[in-house]
């Protein structure tokens, strides 16, 4: 770890206007792919190793700051470009970042990680940004949620988190059988609790996916607002991404403007989304609702270029014709 923020800041380094639009790491993997964005770090602000599973990389733009959690294989997945989700807030939006970057799903447990935010805290990093928003999906979305603490006044957005993964309060979470030895109890341990210093937060979930839901419910706090997305399933944030919505949720919840009625209106975009009527109208099937069914049909086809909804509104309709005659 560096000694100081200075240290950890060098100066003189931002004379030319950031822009990261340009950049494509897709070429890269591995290895390779670390050294690369390591390079923009250390060109842009600051790029550090925490151990061997976890590094963290810094550019600096405005005086809002986006920390980041991401896993290489979802920027890999995500990302045409094989760059964080906080550089194209940088882009859009000007906004600084801290990308903290995980090589698989480890719930940012590691001793370097700990060291790590507890160094920012301790020099001051997150004082010399007007507004902090953290981020993180599953198990990124609990590292979001346990290390903003460190930033006391955040805005905290999680999409789908684990409030912790200790099998003495979450033992029916039964999904991640090679973390039950992880220490999930010392320090940033329980994230739920790590949000009563946050400005406010955000939990967004799916209420039909029993083991999110029961993580969101032990989110409850005063200055935790939790959004229930039905049918959005258990791939959260790529479908988020896929409707363009996660640039405007942070936009949102940056503004402190990210309310129940904010979030209708942003959600609205679902009505477009194949993966989400689908989900819809297999609910709706397994209910054994054929009048609803033929309405969300009739809906769905009276819009978009859909064959599998306008074969299904066929057949509710001939069967429909069949039991009337």
């Amino acid at each position: 770890m560096k000694d100081s923020a200075d240290q950890i800041r060098p100066e003189n380094v931002f004379d030319d206007e950031l822009d990261l639009t340009g950049v494509d790491l897709s070429m890269h993997s591995g290895r390779a792919w670390i050294d690369a964005i390591s390079g923009i770090g250390d060109a842009h602000g600051f790029a550090e190793p925490l151990g061997k599973r976890h590094h963290a990389v810094f550019v600096e733009d405005g005086d809002t700051l986006l920390v980041t959690f991401e896993s290489m294989p979802g920027i890999s997945s995500y990302s045409q470009t094989a760059t964080p989700l906080g550089w194209e807030m940088q882009a859009i939006e000007g906004w600084s970042n801290l990308s903290v970057i995980c090589t698989a799903d480890t719930w940012f447990r590691d001793r370097e990680v700990v060291d790590f935010f507890d160094q920012l805290l301790d020099d001051g990093f997150f004082d010399e940004f007007e507004k902090v928003i953290f981020y993180g999906a599953g198990p990124c979305g609990y590292a979001a949620a346990a290390y903003s603490v460190t930033a006391p006044g955040a805005r905290v957005v999680l999409l789908q988190p684990q409030a912790t993964l200790d099998p003495r309060i979450a033992e029916w979470d039964d999904r991640f059988p090679e973390m039950r030895r992880v220490d999930f109890t010392s320090r940033f341990g329980y994230a739920p609790d790590m949000l009563d210093a946050a400005q406010a937060a955000y939990v967004l979930y799916d209420p039909q996916e029993r083991m999110d839901a029961m993580h969101a419910a032990l989110f409850a706090r005063p200055n935790v607002t939790r959004f229930r997305l039905p049918y959005m399933g258990d791939a959260l944030q790529g479908d988020l991404l896929e409707m363009d919505l996660v640039h405007p949720i942070l936009d949102a919840a940056a503004d402190d403007r990210l309310d129940v009625a904010e979030m209708s209106r942003l959600m609205r975009a679902r009505r477009n989304h194949p993966p989400y009527l689908r989900r819809l109208l297999s609910r709706i099937d397994a209910e054994d609702r054929p009048l609803l069914a033929e309405w969300v049909c009739s809906n769905v086809t009276a819009r978009l270029n859909a064959p599998r909804f306008r074969r299904r509104l066929d057949a509710l309709r001939a069967e429909a014709e069949g039991r009337d005659g």
